[in-house]
């Protein structure tokens, strides 16, 4: 099956290649509701090594990235608690969508609409190479997860389910 090399610029690659990232561009065919685990059988790779971008928001409605492995959910109650917030909790489709400027299934933690505070899963940064969104649907890109916290300030956290 021949694959893409190469998909249209989107905010996500634009801010990685503004700031000089090296990063591999994985093309995929779009699966709704499909997840990670469609990604990583697509893309033969372990879904362990796959990245979801969550967005999230506090008691206060403010909004947040969280960073999970595809194979593992999110304590929010662990999340709240590291985060020094009283509730954690998933935003609306159209509310996520309005904070990132990304399609749900497409969002990226790169170059968001709006600024927000990035957690990331302690154990991503241990990887020697990750898939995120690159910024659309049926697209990652390969990238060193230490650089989420040199580009996105990302706070490590420990909230693994």
């Amino acid at each position: 099956m021949s694959k893409p090399k190469h998909v249209s610029e989107t905010p996500a690659t634009q801010f990685l290649r503004q700031r000089g990232v090296a990063f591999t561009e994985h093309v995929y065919e779009y699966v709704e509701h499909g997840g990670t685990g469609e990604s990583a059988r697509q893309l033969g790779v372990d879904e362990h090594t796959v990245v979801k971008t969550l967005i999230m928001e506090d008691d206060a409605a403010k909004p947040l990235i969280v960073l999970m492995h595809g194979d593992r959910e999110v304590s929010t109650k662990n999340l709240a608690r590291q985060i020094g917030a009283k509730k954690v909790g998933p935003c609306k489709p159209d509310v996520a969508q309005r904070h990132s400027g990304y399609l749900v299934g497409g969002t990226s933690p790169f170059g968001t609409r709006k600024a927000m505070p990035v957690y990331v899963e302690a154990s991503i940064l241990e990887l020697p190479r990750i898939f995120i969104n690159g910024g659309r649907r049926g697209y990652l890109v390969g990238i060193d997860p230490r650089e989420m916290v040199r580009l996105l300030q990302a706070v490590p956290v420990a909230a693994a389910l």
